[in-house]
């Protein structure tokens, strides 16, 4: 999908679609009242039929308008959209505006459509809602209305609309074109790299295996120069006392990864923020197996590894000018003859060693692994993302993620970056207090600390792997996927790391 900008009334438009707003106040748009009054009022007519009320989201497709003069508009079709109460506008309230507008228009036989929804007065944004920002967001909430995954249909699904242009009617000043320049680039980069994401969560494990990851690593190394992808393998972790992240793939005969991708386009000698991805293609639990029902979506158990590569995708595409260093700690997770037993030990790359009480507490044995190997690249500050605990999401449901962190100021960041983008964060506590549930009689540490406080104890065993730099961890557990009829990745945190790095490492 292509989303691009155009200057222009609506009245001089050809286009398979134009797209205008109407409050909930019923006041028009200033682009749905020019076509209001060259229509003989149609729209204002379907107000006061009650075939539109102007709640957000809602939607009604008038066809063949004509003019004054009986003559059909340039345009073919009019979608009226619900834009809300007249106020000052959010985020979500954009959000679900544009993905209102978008699932309206994959039903139709078109091939473009212009829509005016983003043309709003500036001086009516509140102050942390920029032209750039909105811009993007549209961007990104309507690409997601298009987005399905049919690979494996036979019967493939297409979107016929390939190209949407956000049309304003006045130019403006040079820097708010510059804005709106800006957040279109952004919101199509963030676009793919959601896409991306989604993709790689949503294959099924046989095909989205750890290698799998690292041939998509290194496709992006292919389609952008400025990325570079080494792959570690079994044999070069073991060299470097990877124990821990190895004892989880013991039980699979597919292969771990740890996944290197380095993009260093800021300045020279700048230290490089490093995101850190969970890649569990399949997690049965091991031996501690998990129950059968909803297993198949622990495929989804690498979406931390499929964010980092979607973010890398989006940074590569909009060629943000940052270092960045993605790594990707992947493994499948089985049951077999070789695989860890609870009560086994084992020592990781940081020569702390591990008592693995759980088997299903794997996410953490193979981040802490490459968390160590962070160390090298001298990291600004290292993120980790990872579906890590199913105690996240009792805790805070499925609207933000959990993030803790070692600095303040970091997490500080984070949250900033989520709010801006609608991509929210809340924090969490990794309190010294905690600590002592990891106490193990036999081992440096246990990997799990019991039933109590479940995501804290395991963002506190990461913390003994990140002393050397700032960090914050990110569970997603709750937010990389939904469950039930609209199954599927969610593309989250792409849009708030993308959003971060911009902020702050630009």
């Amino acid at each position: 999908m292509q989303y691009q900008i155009k200057y222009a009334s609506p009245l001089t438009i050809r286009t398979d679609c134009l797209i205008v707003g109407i409050y909930a106040s019923k006041k028009l748009s200033s682009a749905a009242e020019k076509i209001n009054i060259a229509c003989k009022t149609a729209i204002t007519q379907c107000l006061k039929n009650g075939d539109i009320t102007g709640k957000t989201g809602e939607t009604l497709l008038l066809q063949e308008l004509k003019d004054q003069d009986n003559k059909a508009l340039p345009s073919k079709r009019i979608l009226l959209v619900g834009m809300g109460e007249q106020k000052k506008p959010t985020i979500a309230n954009i959000k679900k505006i544009h993905e209102s507008a978008a699932k309206a228009l994959s039903k139709l036989n078109i091939n473009n459509a212009v829509s005016y929804l983003a043309d709003i007065d500036h001086k009516a944004l509140p102050e942390q809602l920029q032209e750039d920002t909105l811009l993007s967001s549209a961007i990104v909430a309507s690409d997601q209305a298009f987005y399905q995954y049919s690979e494996f249909k036979s019967d493939k699904h297409t979107v016929k609309c390939n190209k949407i242009h956000f049309a304003f009617e006045n130019k403006g000043s040079a820097s708010l074109q510059k804005k709106r320049k800006t957040g279109q680039t952004q919101g199509s980069a963030i676009a793919i790299g959601i896409h991306k994401t989604k993709d790689l969560g949503n294959a099924p494990g046989n095909v989205c295996t750890p290698t799998y990851l690292a041939k998509e690593a290194k496709q992006l190394q292919k389609t952008y120069k400025n990325i570079k992808v080494s792959v570690l393998e079994e044999k070069d972790m073991a060299k470097l006392g990877m124990h821990s992240l190895l004892s989880v793939s013991k039980g699979s005969k597919e292969p771990a990864k740890l996944i290197i991708m380095q993009y260093m386009q800021g300045k020279k000698g700048k230290k490089p923020a490093v995101l850190v991805g969970k890649g569990i293609t399949f997690d049965t639990g091991g031996i501690s197996l998990k129950p059968g029902a909803q297993m198949d979506e622990m495929k989804y158990d690498m979406c931390g590894a499929a964010s980092v590569i979607g973010t890398m995708n989006a940074v590569a595409e909009m060629q943000l000018p940052v270092n960045l260093v993605c790594i990707i700690a992947s493994a499948e997770n089985m049951p077999g003859s070789q695989a860890s037993r609870p009560g086994d030990i084992v020592t990781s790359m940081s020569g702390q060693t591990i008592e693995i009480l759980n088997t299903d507490a794997e996410g953490r044995l193979v981040l802490c692994d490459a968390l160590t190997y962070a160390e090298k690249f001298n990291p600004a500050a290292v993120i980790d993302i990872a579906t890590l605990t199913g105690a996240c999401i009792i805790a805070l449901g499925r609207v933000p993620s959990a993030v803790f962190s070692n600095k303040q100021a970091l997490a500080d960041k984070l949250i900033a970056s989520g709010d801006a983008i609608h991509d929210r964060l809340w924090q969490l506590p990794i309190w010294d207090d905690y600590q002592t549930q990891l106490d193990s009689n036999f081992a440096d540490m246990a990997n799990i600390g019991g039933r109590d406080a479940g995501s804290i104890t395991a963002a506190c065993f990461l913390s003994r792997f990140t002393k050397k730099y700032p960090w914050a961890h990110l569970d997603i557990a709750g937010t990389a996927w939904v469950s039930g009829k609209a199954k599927g990745a969610t593309g989250r945190p792409v849009p708030l790391l993308t959003q971060y790095l911009i902020d702050n490492h630009c």
